[in-house]
């Protein structure tokens, strides 16, 4: 099959207004209908539909391209078909409580999504165009490749059962509250956060190995190197916009000002690293200044009552919780 030229020679145009059509297709439906559930999952089928009609164009399958392609498939296809799960299940997404009936504040998230879809497919994207294909490949199994694939293999396991052990852990009613650290999640905080960052890095590594190994020259080099942008935007956005920022300091700030749980939830946090795998006997040991800075937990996710917590919440609820105390107290005397 020969390969398909299409506005420019690294599919960046045609992979972008693909993005834009696809993304504000959904956006119509989910406004009109007020319906959350296809949200996600117009955002996980989208790097499907990017990698495969790439792969058809370039006209070169080889095993790069394939097993590439194919991770990348395989990692939108399972991110997307679990978030409609979940969504159905619990049949309505908070995120968008204050934005399902504003027209640009709701388009806003879906501006962001059709970003995040298509620089993070960019490392595939770039690997099947013409520019890149029209250079010699070297075989699949450079040690860039290698490496790539334990990194996707590592990262889509640790994603994927990390979602299920959490989603069966809440499904629980005694569980509700409670800090999930069961399975993978006493390794760290945010196993499914890590796992998705390294599946990224681990693509790229694929995907840049004609680069690395003197194949290609010229743009085509600059474009594969360039592309690890997708993995380092995944990384920014999870460690810094929408995942870490909102779920540790917020996180910890509702279970303090609310008594959930608050002292196992401190524990947990000192022992369990917040990102990176590592055992929490020697988690809890170890310097500050290392989990600090080695250890990703950076000071924007730490959370210190004395400066974060709403001091009047927390005394509304230690009144109240003085009052239920005292209402049992008075029943248990009365029956004495």
């Amino acid at each position: 099959m020969a390969e398909v030229h299409v506005l420019d020679g690294y599919y960046l145009a045609i992979t972008l207004l693909i993005t834009i059509a696809y993304q504000l297709f959904f956006f119509s439906i989910a406004f009109s209908l007020k319906f959350d559930k296809l949200t996600d999952f117009a955002g996980g089928t989208n790097f499907v539909v990017l990698a495969i009609i790439t792969l058809a164009f370039s006209g070169h399958h080889d095993a790069r391209q394939i097993v590439a392609s194919v991770f990348i498939m395989l990692w939108g296809a399972r991110l997307s078909a679990f978030l409609l799960f979940r969504i159905i299940k619990t049949g309505k997404d908070d995120r968008f409580d204050d934005k399902r009936d504003k027209f640009f504040p709701f388009l806003g998230f879906w501006v962001f999504q059709m970003i995040w879809v298509w620089t993070v497919s960019l490392p595939v994207t770039i690997l099947n165009s013409p520019n890149v294909t029209q250079f010699p490949q070297p075989a699949f199994g450079t040690p860039s490749d290698i490496v790539g694939v334990i990194f996707f293999v590592v990262g889509f396991f640790l994603e994927s059962v990390s979602d299920i052990q959490k989603y069966i852990f809440r499904s629980k009613p005694e569980n509700k509250g409670r800090v999930c650290d069961i399975g993978l999640f006493v390794w760290t905080r945010h196993p499914n956060y890590f796992g998705e960052i390294i599946i990224q890095f681990g693509i790229f590594m694929i995907a840049v190995s004609p680069a690395a190994y003197g194949y290609v020259n010229g743009g085509a080099y600059s474009a594969l190197y360039g592309s690890i942008v997708g993995a380092f935007f995944l990384t920014i956005l999870l460690m810094f916009v929408s995942g870490l920022t909102l779920q540790e300091r917020p996180g910890a700030k509702k279970r303090y000002e609310s008594g959930n749980h608050w002292d196992s939830y401190k524990v947990y946090t000192e022992r369990t690293s917040i990102m990176i795998p590592f055992p929490p006997s020697l988690y809890v040991r170890m310097p500050t200044i290392l989990k600090r800075t080695i250890f990703l937990e950076f000071p924007i996710y730490v959370f210190d009552p004395a400066k974060h917590a709403d001091q009047s919440k927390v005394q509304e609820r230690q009144a109240e919780e003085g009052r239920r105390s005292e209402q049992e107290r008075g029943i248990l005397e009365s029956r004495d």
